[in-house]
C-alpha cells in the first residue's frame, strides 16, 4: 500500500514534465502573431535561458556563491564575434567554440573554489574575474574593437541567413531546449546527486568518497559551456558587441533571474529568464518605471516567495517540481 502514493507522485511528476516539454511545441506558431520588436524580446528571453541555467547550476545546485557568469557570457559572445569577423567562420560553426571557451573559463574560475575559498570571498574573486575580462575587451582593441566594440556579421545556419527575428527564434528555441535537456539529464545522474551532496555538506560528501574537487570543476565547466552558448546567441541577436554589455549591471540582471525563478531549479531558471526579460517591457512607454518594476518585482518575490516562482508553480502542480531540487 505504501507504494501507491509513490506511484501517484511519479505519475504526477511525469505528467508535469510532459506538460513542460510541450511548451516549445506551443511556441512554434508565435512568430506569426508578433512584430519584429516583440519577436526580438522573445528571442532575448530564449537567449537568457542557457545563461540562467548555467548560473543556477553553480549557485543553486552546487551551492557556491560564484559571480563569474557575466565573464562566461562575454567570452562566449566575443569568441563568436572574433571567429566570424576575423576568421570568417559562419555563425553556426562558432556556437560550440563559444561554449568550449566558456567551459575553459569555467574550469579556470573553479581554481579558487578548489583552494577552499568560499562564501563572499569566492564571490569577490569571481566578480573580479568578470571585471578583468571586461578590461581585456577594452584594452585588446585590435581583436575586440576596444570600447567602441565590434560589429558581428549577419548570422546564418548552414547557409540559411537569419535575417529576421522570426528565423532567429526557431534556432534560439532549439539551442535553449538542447541546453535545458542536457542539463536536466546531467542533474538526474550521479553527477547531479554529487552536486547536491556537496551543497548540503562538502565535508560529509568527501568523507563518503565523493571526489568533490572533480565535481566542482565539472560543474563550473558545464556552467561556462551553457553560458558561452548563450553568449554566441547574444552576438547573433544584437549584432554589435561592446564591453559595457558585460558589466555589473548585466550580472545583477542575471542574478535576479535565478533568484526570482528559484535557486537550484531548472524550471526556475527558465521562468526567471522569461519574467526578468519581459517585466520591464510592460512599462516601456513610461521612462523610469522599468527600473522601478525590476526592483519591486525582486523585493516581492524574495519577501513572499523566497524559493522563487518555481516553488509557486510546484504548489499549483506538484508534477512540475524538479526531482533534483532541494530548497
Amino acid at each position: 500500500m505504501a507504494k501507491l502514493p509513490q506511484a501517484a507522485a511519479l505519475a504526477a511528476s511525469w505528467r508535469g514534465r510532459r506538460a513542460f516539454w510541450l511548451v516549445p511545441l506551443l511556441l512554434l506558431p508565435v512568430p506569426a502573431w508578433l512584430n519584429e520588436y516583440q519577436q526580438y524580446v522573445i528571442n532575448m528571453m530564449l537567449m537568457y535561458v542557457p545563461v540562467a541555467v548555467g548560473f543556477n547550476l553553480v549557485v543553486g545546485n552546487l551551492g557556491l556563491l560564484a559571480f563569474s557568469n557575466v565573464a562566461f557570457f562575454g567570452i562566449g559572445a566575443y569568441t563568436t564575434g572574433v571567429l566570424m569577423l576575423q576568421v570568417g567562420l559562419p555563425w553556426w560553426l562558432t556556437i560550440i567554440p563559444a561554449g568550449l571557451m566558456g567551459a575553459i573559463a569555467g574550469c579556470a574560475t573553479s581554481v579558487p573554489a578548489l583552494r577552499g575559498v568560499r562564501s563572499f570571498y569566492l564571490a569577490i574573486m569571481t566578480l573580479a574575474f568578470g571585471e578583468l575580462m571586461r578590461w581585456i575587451y577594452i584594452r585588446w582593441e585590435p581583436v575586440t574593437g576596444g570600447s567602441m566594440g565590434m560589429a558581428v556579421p549577419a548570422p546564418d545556419l548552414f547557409g540559411w541567413p537569419l535575417i529576421t527575428e522570426a528565423r532567429k527564434f526557431y534556432v534560439f528555441l532549439a539551442l535553449a531546449l538542447l541546453v535545458v535537456i542536457a542539463t536536466d539529464r546531467l542533474l538526474r545522474t550521479r553527477f547531479g546527486r554529487a552536486f547536491l551532496a556537496i551543497k548540503s555538506n562538502e565535508v560529509a560528501a568527501a568523507a563518503m568518497g565523493i571526489p568533490t574537487d572533480r565535481y566542482i570543476v565539472l560543474c563550473f565547466g558545464w556552467s561556462g559551456f551553457a553560458v558561452g552558448i548563450g553568449g554566441a546567441m547574444y552576438a547573433a541577436l544584437v549584432g554589435h558587441l561592446t564591453p559595457v554589455s558585460f558589466d555589473l549591471t548585466e550580472l545583477i540582471v542575471e542574478f535576479a533571474m535565478i533568484m526570482v525563478g528559484g535557486l537550484g531549479s531548472l524550471v526556475g531558471s527558465v521562468i526567471g529568464a522569461v519574467v526578468i526579460t519581459a517585466a520591464p517591457q510592460v512599462f516601456l512607454d513610461f521612462p523610469g518605471f522599468q527600473e522601478l518594476v525590476f526592483g519591486v518585482l525582486i523585493i516581492l518575490v524574495l519577501l513572499f516567495l523566497p524559493n522563487g516562482l518555481a516553488s509557486l508553480l510546484a504548489r499549483l502542480h506538484p508534477g512540475l517540481r524538479d526531482r533534483y531540487h532541494r530548497e
